[in-house]
């Protein structure tokens, strides 16, 4: 179709449109569009390939992150082209359908740009370094609340996390708990964004932390091993059908994610 064809016409240049978005200024008569939402997208693609997509795209690029469902709530009000979500957009339209009814959600479009995967973490000082989808989901749904019965020490799990609405809860909440079933663990900590998640396991001996997989590199702090990674979908979305501009962008975000993530 014509969105496939556009991403393949983008790949094969993609090395000379980096060096364009070195050495060249964006035309006059280019767009300028914004994205607004997912950290997780963010920093997964438009930190590092921002100037390239703009040049590949031939649009200016105005990006700001917080939240996916703050992305999603800002094409509603007007105040996005396209939002970044890093989930399925069928989550975010759950809990944006539960505290927005009136908003017609129908309307959004999602368009697949890349996969990426959520980590947990917890305290550097915490012998437990693998954990079952099972015992997760006792976890996440409050039927485990110590340390002591997934063979660490008897410290109570406080498991940490973005509040509703941040992609990497969505996504680990619909694969472990199922559609529509929020984590209820007792003694959660939720904070405003990824970076605040790890500065708060790297202090709290018991905490379990749900996070971006890039803030864990580097960081005082051991992941958790499952059986298979918690994916996530790294998702534009747009209000209606996508125009011209933003169709072009779409393109070169998904042939950055080829040339890059792959």
């Amino acid at each position: 179709n014509e969105q496939v064809s556009r991403t393949v016409k983008l790949i094969i240049p993609w090395i000379a449109a980096l060096v364009l978005a070195a050495t060249q200024p964006l035309p006059a008569h280019a767009d300028s569009l914004i994205l607004q939402g997912s950290t997780t997208f963010n920093s997964e693609l438009m930190v590092p390939y921002r100037a390239a997509i703009e040049a590949a795209s031939r649009h200016r690029l105005t990006v700001v992150p917080n939240k996916s469902n703050l992305g999603v709530l800002a094409l509603f009000k007007g105040e996005a082209d396209l939002a970044m979500i890093s989930t399925a957009l069928a989550n975010e339209a759950d809990i944006i359908g539960r505290s927005h009814p009136e908003l017609p959600i129908t309307r959004l479009q999602a368009f697949p740009i890349a996969r990426t995967r959520a980590a947990l973490v917890v305290h550097a000082a915490n012998p437990v370094r693998s954990i079952s989808f099972e015992d997760l989901r006792r976890v996440l749904s409050g039927d485990i609340t110590d340390w002591q019965a997934l063979g660490g020490p008897p410290l109570t799990i406080r498991v940490v996390a973005v509040r509703e609405g941040g992609g990497v809860v969505s996504s680990v909440e619909m694969a472990v708990l199922g559609p529509g079933i929020r984590i209820s663990a007792p003694n959660q900590i939720r904070v405003q964004n990824g970076p605040q998640i790890v500065t708060v396991v790297e202090q709290e001996a018991g905490a379990l932390g749900i996070t971006q997989r890039k803030l864990v590199v580097g960081r005082r702090l051991n992941e958790l091993a499952t059986i298979t990674p918690i994916e996530q979908e790294l998702n534009l979305v747009s209000l209606g059908d996508p125009t011209p501009a933003m169709q072009d962008v779409i393109a070169a975000c998904r042939a950055a994610a080829i040339a890059g993530l792959e």
